[in-house]
C-alpha cells in the first residue's frame, strides 16, 4: 500500500509539473503572438477593424443574381405584380447592405472621418443601384453569347444555372462597376470569390464589352488593363497577361497598361497566352497553345507550328 501511495503521489506531482509547463509555454507564446512587430505595424490595416464581410458580400452577389435573373432564382417572380414587389424588397435590402460594406471598405482603405464616410457610402451605394439596369443588360448579352457558342446547351436557363462563366461574369460586372465608382477593396474581393469558385480569374479593372463568352473557363486569366471588345470568345486555360513590368526608383511595379487589347469578334482557343500591351485585330482567331507577344492585324489566323510525327522506337 505504501508503495502504491508513493507512486500516486509522484504521478500527481508529475502531472502538476506538466500542467505548469504547458501553461508557461502557452503564456510565453501568447505574449509573443500579441506583440506588434515593426513589419506587422507597417502592414497593419486601418479602419479600426471595420473590414468588409465576406459572408455579407456573398449575400450581396446572391441578391444581385435574384434581381438580374429573377425567373431562375425565385419561382414566384413570373407574376408581374409579385416581380415588382420582390424586386423592390431585394433592391432595398441590397442598398442598405452594400452601403454598410462600402463604409467598412473606405475605413479599411483610408484614414477617414466616420461621419463623412457614412454619407459617402450611402451616395456610392445609390450610384451602384443606378448601374444595375446596365449590368443586367450586359449579363444577358453574355448569356446569349454562351448559348450561341455552345451546341451542348439546350436552353438559356441551363446557361444561367450551370455555366461557371455566368457566375464569374456576374461577379466581374458588379466588381467593375464598383471599381469605376472608386470603391476600394470590395471589387477585388468579389472577383476573387468568383476565382475560387470557378477557376476563372478576371481582374475588376479589365474592360470587357458585351456578348462575352468563355467556354469551360477553368484556368482563364484576364489582367487588370485588358480591353476586350464585343463578341469575344475565350476557351479554357487562356491567359491575357503582362509580359513585363515597369518599376519606379524604389523598385515597386508601376501600374501602367500592360495587358492585351482584343478587338471585336476575336476567338482565342485553349491554353494560349497573349502577353503584353499588344492588339489582336478584329475577327482574328488565335489557335490553341499559342504564345503571342506581338500585335496581329484584323482577320489574322495564328496557330502553333505543326507537330512533327516520328515513329517511336523502344
Amino acid at each position: 500500500m505504501r508503495v502504491l501511495f508513493m507512486y500516486n503521489r509522484i504521478h500527481r506531482l508529475a502531472l502538476k509539473m506538466t500542467k505548469t509547463k504547458i501553461e508557461e509555454t502557452l503564456q510565453k507564446n501568447i505574449e509573443l503572438l500579441a506583440e506588434i512587430s515593426p513589419r506587422e505595424r507597417k502592414m497593419a490595416a486601418r479602419g479600426k477593424g471595420q473590414f468588409p464581410s465576406l459572408p455579407v458580400l456573398r449575400d450581396i452577389i446572391q441578391m444581385i443574381k435574384v434581381i438580374v435573373f429573377p425567373d431562375f432564382y425565385k419561382r414566384h417572380r413570373n407574376d408581374a405584380n409579385m416581380r415588382l414587389h420582390y424586386t423592390g424588397v431585394c433592391v432595398d435590402k441590397l442598398y442598405h447592405s452594400l452601403a454598410a460594406e462600402i463604409k467598412c471598405a473606405m475605413l479599411f482603405h483610408r484614414d477617414c472621418i466616420e461621419s463623412d464616410v457614412c454619407d459617402k457610402s450611402d451616395e456610392l451605394a445609390m450610384a451602384f443601384i443606378s448601374e444595375l439596369p446596365e449590368i443586367k443588360r450586359l449579363l444577358y448579352t453574355d448569356v446569349q453569347a454562351i448559348y450561341n457558342n455552345d451546341p451542348a446547351v439546350d436552353n438559356y436557363g441551363e446557361v444561367i444555372l450551370c455555366y461557371p462563366t455566368v457566375e464569374a461574369m456576374t461577379h466581374y460586372r458588379v466588381a467593375h462597376a464598383l471599381l469605376r465608382l472608386g470603391i476600394p477593396v470590395i471589387p477585388r474581393i468579389l472577383t476573387e470569390l468568383a476565382h475560387s469558385a470557378t477557376g476563372i480569374d478576371i481582374h475588376p479593372g479589365a474592360e470587357i464589352d458585351e456578348y462575352f463568352a468563355i467556354d469551360h473557363g477553368t484556368g482563364v486569366v484576364i489582367g487588370e488593363t485588358c480591353i476586350i471588345g464585343k463578341h469575344v470568345t475565350l476557351y479554357q486555360g487562356v491567359t491575357l497577361g503582362a509580359k513585363s513590368f515597369t518599376f519606379d526608383d524604389e523598385g515597386h511595379p508601376i501600374n501602367l497598361p500592360r495587358h492585351p487589347i482584343l478587338e471585336d469578334n476575336v476567338t482565342v482557343y485553349s491554353n494560349s497566352s497573349i502577353l503584353g500591351r499588344i492588339t489582336v485585330g478584329k475577327g482574328s482567331i488565335i489557335g490553341g497553345n499559342v504564345w503571342l507577344t506581338n500585335s496581329v492585324p484584323a482577320g489574322s489566323r495564328i496557330v502553333q507550328q505543326q507537330a512533327v510525327a516520328t515513329e517511336y522506337k523502344a
